[in-house]
């Protein structure tokens, strides 16, 4: 993983099985716009918001307990120029035990500061993996995008 990809991390009191599990819903923390299966490698699914931003994603690992991998297919954003920001990104939750207590730490490789959705991007997952995801895994209850 290179330095410049986003990453953050976050540390709860529940299983990595718990955490695993809320991580693979991805309606229960992301959106509830997602369309497609989400629960085993080589799942494909589209997020969408609004018509602000599309993608398309393929699960490439999965590992209960550990990891989950997804690799971005295709995207859209309506706010930038370039439209191959994220193609070809990985987007990667691992998944371990520090001093009795679990530790997410996300990447989304490829997400650099180079890119023109950066700043809107790397918010957006702030809020989406250190608030709404670490909330589904500590309390059954996310804050994904709701379903208009």
């Amino acid at each position: 993983m290179t330095a410049q990809s986003y990453s953050t991390t976050f540390t709860v009191d529940q299983t990595p099985e718990e955490a695993f599990k809320a991580i693979t819903n991805v309606r229960g923390w992301w959106s509830e716009e997602i369309e497609g299966d989400t629960e085993k490698v080589g799942d494909e699914f589209t997020y969408i918001y609004k018509d602000e931003h599309r993608c398309r994603m393929r699960l490439t690992e999965l590992v209960p307990g550990k990891k989950a991998v997804w690799h971005v297919l295709d995207n859209y954003f309506s706010f930038v120029g370039d439209k191959t920001e994220w193609i070809g990104n990985e987007l990667i939750f691992d998944i371990s035990e520090k001093n009795g207590e679990t530790e997410i730490y996300f990447t989304q490789l490829g997400l650099v500061p180079e890119y023109e959705c950066f700043d809107v991007c790397s918010n957006a997952w702030g809020f989406y993996v250190k608030t709404s995801l670490r909330s589904l895994i500590t309390t059954g209850k996310g804050r994904p995008n709701i379903k208009d």
